[in-house]
């Protein structure tokens, strides 16, 4: 049965807010994985899972976790490929989808990004969240939705 996954650490709360719509509207079992606690609705297809602290405990803790055919919601790009290996699908939050074939450039891109930064070049960091970008990932994470549920 599909399930949604979310790296809910990072995770802003306006595209919180679509995922629990979303959830409530199909059934779907969602879960958000974080550190923290995570505040979510009470409903019986929405639970938190909180973690112990620690580096990349929550993204362990969805790839443990995480089934083929699931979604993940993350912009974590090493979280995004190692559930893509598992026959997952991942979505950002700004719904950009993430697929097995352009995965290792944007790890690539990632890595040197992170080289650019040590050396102490400053690459400024993502742009605000803007209406459109909720759209882009409410638009994607519907149609995921929907394919997934026609599949299974």
């Amino acid at each position: 049965m599909l399930k949604i996954w979310v790296d809910a650490d990072a995770c802003p709360t306006v595209i919180r807010d679509i995922i629990f719509r979303a959830a409530i509207r199909t059934g779907i079992e969602t879960f958000l994985v974080a550190n923290q606690s995570i505040n979510t609705p009470a409903h019986a297809h929405i639970r938190s899972i909180q973690v112990p602290g620690g580096f990349d405990a929550a993204d362990d803790e969805i790839v443990r976790r995480v089934s083929s055919g699931d979604v993940v919601i993350t912009q974590d790009i090493p979280l995004a490929a190692e559930v893509l290996e598992k026959g997952a699908k991942a979505i950002s939050p700004r719904g950009e989808v993430f697929s097995p074939n352009t995965i290792k450039a944007k790890l690539g891109m990632r890595d040197f990004m992170e080289t650019l930064r040590a050396s102490g070049v400053q690459t400024g960091g993502p742009k605000a969240m803007n209406q459109n970008d909720r759209k882009t990932f409410a638009d994607a994470l519907d149609r995921i939705l929907t394919r997934g549920i026609r599949a299974g």
